[in-house]
């Protein structure tokens, strides 16, 4: 549905491809989150076991950071992985106040073992992109992200 605003050409074009680019990410992230790779985690969860999966043990901070949560949505992200043992956390030696992230072994064996599937999920999501069209695509959004 485009926008029913009534404005410049220009205005309306960019709030129709804000409409379209939400949408997308929104259907995307719905049906990933359906996806057997998922384990019963949510999209914030599978990507704080993720970052730490590629990225090593992380501040809980910076973590926040690298998924686009809040520190209070990554306390309760952090305390519900932790609950299902899948990671812990430590303060740092070097300052108290700082809370290290680190994958459990029941993590690091989950996340190894689902990744995969979830790349698969991904691609099967771009499927319906040419090559062409998704290379395109990651030029867009990163000269848009980079604004």
């Amino acid at each position: 549905m485009p926008t029913h605003y009534q404005g410049s050409p220009e205005e309306e074009l960019a709030l129709d491809t804000y409409i379209k680019l939400t949408r997308a990410t929104d259907t995307i992230h719905a049906r990933l989150s359906l996806a057997s790779s998922m384990q019963a985690l949510t999209i914030s969860q599978f990507g704080v076991l993720e970052a730490l999966y590629h990225l090593g043990p992380q501040a809980q901070n910076i973590l926040g950071e690298k998924i686009l949560k809040s520190n209070s949505n990554m306390t309760t992200v952090i305390d519900n992985l932790e609950k299902r043992q899948l990671v812990r956390r430590e303060r740092a030696p070097d300052d108290r106040r700082k809370i290290i992230v680190h994958l459990t072994e029941s993590g690091q064996e989950m996340i190894s073992s689902i990744f995969p599937m979830h790349v698969k999920a991904i691609q099967e999501q771009f499927s319906v992109l040419t090559i062409e069209e998704k290379r395109m695509l990651c030029d867009l959004l990163k000269k848009l992200g980079k604004r």
